[in-house]
């Protein structure tokens, strides 16, 4: 593993994995992204000017510039961020979460297949034990939705409710023909729901936070009785590293943080830990389809391969709330513009 393309690695969880490998490894990195509204290269400013790392900008369905891509670098490892992630923003768009998650995963794939199938006397052939290997990121809403019991495990049967969740599960499908059909070395990983530094702020937390700074409602679904478990995004990039290096060729690793919390108990948390009143909170319609709970049972990763979350919610969210505060003018670069055109339309 030398020559490592990451996709989608100026967004909030690529950009955290791109610093870890840089961290920890002398690869050499390939970072591509379209930076559209939740890609930020200001994410990755104290990383730019190492030499093992490219920045390049681009679509991953552009089928001549991921061609040039993997020829030009040699490409041996695929790490595949890129999505278009928000479900509100698949409800009111679905095509091009169709478009970037479905083709684009299928082009990533088709160019990983090439470069390792060609003649051993091509300069870039791979045998198999050298086989570009393809790791997709995925997320536990590809199962569905849970009952008050039960969690997720890697053999639960794909039941997604919601077009951004369809995607991705149509997309894991086709990672997982490629390694049935091929013989494609790759794995994927499902997750829980993220929280940390960098995430843009139309996800819940860093909303919630932002709201609450500037004395703004603070937009609840439904009851606010939907139930997540929460993962760290620096826990969750060791996992991938973990499953990278580690992971059986052709498994499945669901990554959870042991930490089950109904949305309206984290807003009120942190309404509590600013120091603002409860009256911020406004009800509004719940989203379409909207899953009730998820919950990850992550035995395999931590049995198998010795990963386990070391953030407990309480010292995440604590030190998350932190950083934001900490960070206001990242905070008001990124809620201008677009985004916030896109928020009063979602939240009038």
């Amino acid at each position: 593993m030398k020559n490592i393309l990451i996709t989608g690695g100026a967004g909030f969880i690529g950009s955290q994995f791109v610093k870890l490998m840089l961290e920890k490894y002398d690869y050499n990195i390939i970072n591509l992204d379209l930076l559209t509204y939740a890609g930020n290269l200001e994410n990755l400013k104290d990383i730019e000017d190492k030499k093992n790392y490219t920045f390049i900008k681009g679509d991953i369905c552009d089928k001549v510039l991921v061609n040039e891509i993997f020829k030009k670098y040699e490409i041996d490892t695929v790490v595949n961020f890129a999505a278009e992630s928000h479900v509100d923003r698949s409800i009111e768009n679905p095509e091009i979460f169709l478009i970037t998650n479905i083709l684009g995963t299928q082009n990533l794939l088709e160019n990983a297949k090439k470069y390792w199938k060609l003649t051993p006397e091509d300069k870039y052939s791979r045998e198999y034990k050298d086989g570009v290997k393809y790791l997709q990121v995925s997320t536990d809403e590809v199962y569905g939705a849970l009952g008050e019991e039960g969690m997720f495990t890697e053999t639960t049967p794909l039941n997604p409710n919601s077009p951004y969740s369809s995607s991705k599960a149509s997309a894991d499908m086709l990672v997982r023909a490629y390694y049935e059909t091929f013989g494609m070395p790759m794995n994927i990983t499902r997750c829980s729901n993220n929280y940390g530094p960098y995430q843009f702020p139309e996800k819940l937390i860093p909303l919630m936070i932002n709201n609450c700074e500037n004395d703004k409602p603070l937009p609840v679904y439904g009851d606010g009785m939907q139930i997540r478990d929460w993962l760290h995004v620096k826990d969750h990039c060791i996992a991938i590293d973990t499953v990278l290096h580690k992971g059986a060729i052709g498994e499945v690793y669901n990554i959870g943080g042991n930490n089950e919390k109904a949305n309206i108990d984290i807003v009120k948390l942190i309404i509590s830990t600013i120091g603002k009143s409860e009256n911020l909170i406004k009800y509004v319609k719940d989203r379409p389809g909207h899953d009730r709970r998820y919950a990850i049972d992550n035995t395999k990763i931590t049995t198998q391969l010795g990963w386990s979350p070391s953030y407990t919610f309480e010292q995440g969210i604590a030190e998350t709330i932190q950083w934001y505060l900490n960070n206001k003018n990242w905070l008001e670069k990124i809620t201008s513009g677009d985004y916030m055109k896109y928020y009063e339309k979602m939240y009038k």
